[in-house]
């Protein structure tokens, strides 16, 4: 049989605590950013806020309330929002690579000349003081609305579609490490379904006595994110 062990489809989860840092603008939340390859659902846990996405559709704002199933396609810059203590849980495809780099964070345009200056302005010190690495977060998430608003109120589709070329140009460098990990994550899933088909068409169902139930608690808590404090799981 397939060895596939992952999460159901291929997904993986986090619960996030979104931040109540306020910005410039006097909304509290998160940073704006957009993933290339994956789709990303969030199931809304507590509290209040939306997420305003921009598209080349146009912008708009969702709430999010208690209850509240929202998800969206590749392409889509999000930012939340956080009115009151918004908690959610989020859904991502291709084993969580959404929080392992395929996100793009809406900084001004000549953050986006290359990997290595972007990442320089992005970088959360793993080792640093809880207090450093707050900083940086808060300091990285207003440079990203400082381009996001820019997008937002931009006239015409050229800025936004520049933004686009310049967020593939940066992930480039590490396709093959993300197609390795859709491989043995969301296509050794659906792989695993096509020959479990196949064996039932044949009447074989001895595949059904390797039957496992697993678990896994949080491999780190009050992580900071992109859009605020995070419970991962170990994924790929």
């Amino acid at each position: 049989m397939n060895g596939y062990e992952g999460l159901p489809g291929g997904v993986a989860v986090s619960h996030l605590s979104v931040y109540d840092w306020p910005a410039t603008d006097g909304v509290c939340g998160g940073t704006p950013h957009m993933h290339l390859t994956c789709s990303e659902g969030y199931v809304v846990t507590g509290g209040r806020g939306a997420v305003q996405t921009l598209t080349a559709s146009g912008y708009e704002v969702t709430s999010l309330t208690p209850g509240t199933v929202a998800w969206f396609t590749p392409g889509t810059i999000h930012r939340l929002v956080n009115e009151d203590d918004l908690r959610i849980t989020v859904l991502m495809q291709n084993s969580g690579l959404p929080e392992a780099g395929d996100a793009v964070l809406t900084l001004p345009s000549r953050y986006l000349t290359d990997p290595e200056t972007y990442a320089a302005a992005t970088r959360i010190p793993a080792d640093a003081p809880e207090e450093e690495q707050e900083r940086v977060a808060r300091a990285r998430r207003d440079l990203a609305l400082e381009g996001y608003r820019a997008l937002r109120d931009a006239d015409g589709p050229e800025p936004l579609a520049a933004f686009h070329r310049a967020a593939a140009a940066l992930v480039r460098p590490r396709l093959a490490e993300w197609r390795a990990r859709w491989v043995r994550g969301a296509r050794a899933a659906a792989e695993a379904t096509g020959e479990q088909l196949d064996r039932l068409e044949r009447g074989d169902v001895t595949y059904l006595a390797d039957a496992v139930v697993r678990a896994r608690e949080p491999s780190a808590y009050g992580k900071f994110g992109m859009c605020g404090r995070l419970d991962v799981y170990q994924g790929d």
